[in-house]
C-alpha cells in the first residue's frame, strides 16, 4: 500500500513539475503553445508574511483575473466592452481587406483595357 502511494505522489509531483507535461505524445497547437505563459500558476505569498505580499502587490500579482486578448490582466475591462471591442476590431479587419480587393480588382481591369497603374 505504501507502493502505491508513493507511485502516486511521484506521478503527481511529475505532473506539477515536469517539463515535457504529462501527456507528452499528445501535440499541442500553436495557438496552445502561444498563449501556455498565460495559464501558468502564480505563485501566492503566504499572508502572515508582509513584506512578501507587499512585493507581490508591486510586482501587480493583484491585478483582477481578467487576462486580455494581448496577456496583460485589466481589472477594469467587462467582458460585454471586451466583446464589443473585439467585433469592432473585427469588422475594421474585414473592412480593410474587402477594400483591398476591391481596389486591386479595379486596379487588374484597368491594367487590363492598357492604363498604367502602380
Amino acid at each position: 500500500m505504501l507502493c502505491t502511494y508513493t507511485l502516486f505522489g511521484v506521478a503527481w509531483l511529475w505532473n506539477e513539475t515536469s517539463p515535457l507535461g504529462w501527456w507528452t505524445l499528445k501535440p499541442r497547437p500553436k495557438e496552445e503553445k502561444e498563449m501556455a505563459h498565460l495559464y501558468e500558476r502564480r505563485k501566492f505569498p503566504y499572508p502572515g508574511d508582509e513584506e512578501a505580499v507587499e512585493e507581490f502587490i508591486k510586482s501587480g500579482g493583484a491585478l483582477g483575473t481578467t487576462i486580455g486578448p494581448k496577456g496583460f490582466a485589466d481589472a477594469n475591462m467587462d467582458s460585454e466592452n471586451m466583446q464589443k471591442q473585439l467585433q469592432s476590431k473585427k469588422f475594421e479587419q474585414e473592412a480593410q481587406k474587402l477594400w483591398l480587393r476591391m481596389r486591386n480588382e479595379v486596379i487588374q481591369e484597368l491594367q487590363e483595357k492598357g492604363f498604367d497603374i502602380e
